[in-house]
């Protein structure tokens, strides 16, 4: 379960767009969240460490740096939680979407250098935070059925709130 919340996150911020809407009235399950907690944690990690290897930044490399430190920390959590309440997350269009949109997203950075890169990936990251708190707290967080899903998803917001904030430092330092 906090998997998903880990995935939904990471793939948010890393995609500058919003996270997939869920067909109205459609509700996600435990299960399903999980996954995509998980898979937006993995996609804030990849981009991060592709930030790491091409940033010229200080900044942004430091930022990216920890970007992995804490997706890989929650990841981590949420794995340990899915063990604990014997769920199995489950794939879905949401987390496919935001897996194949990641993947668009870090080729198309793969392409820039020096600054352009480092403005690039941190807009990116600031969307993307934007988009995975929004996802988190209308979406994610409200559809959670277990009471531990719900909090591990809370606290996730909570430092991914941190994370919007700091990116946005950093992109307003880049200027």
């Amino acid at each position: 379960m906090f998997v998903r919340w880990s995935v939904t996150m990471a793939g948010i911020a890393l995609l500058s767009s919003p996270v997939p809407s869920l067909a109205q009235g459609a509700k996600l399950t435990d299960p399903e969240i999980a996954h995509i907690a998980y898979t937006a944690g993995v996609i804030d990690i990849n981009a991060a460490k592709q930030a790491i290897d091409k940033a010229k930044n200080k900044e942004v490399k430091t930022f990216a740096r920890d970007m992995v430190r804490d997706h890989e920390a929650v990841n981590k959590q949420a794995l340990t939680l899915v063990k604990k309440l014997n769920v199995t997350p489950q794939d879905n269009d949401t987390s496919r979407t935001l897996s194949k949109n990641a993947a668009d997203k870090l080729t198309e950075l793969s392409k820039l250098n020096g600054a352009a890169f480092d403005k690039a990936y941190v807009a990116n990251e600031v969307a993307y935070h934007k988009a995975v708190n929004s996802a988190l707290e209308t979406q994610l967080i409200p559809s959670a059925s277990s009471p531990e899903l719900k909090s591990l998803l809370t606290t996730g917001l909570k430092i991914f709130e941190g994370h919007e904030q700091h990116a946005e430092h950093v992109a307003t330092d880049l200027k």
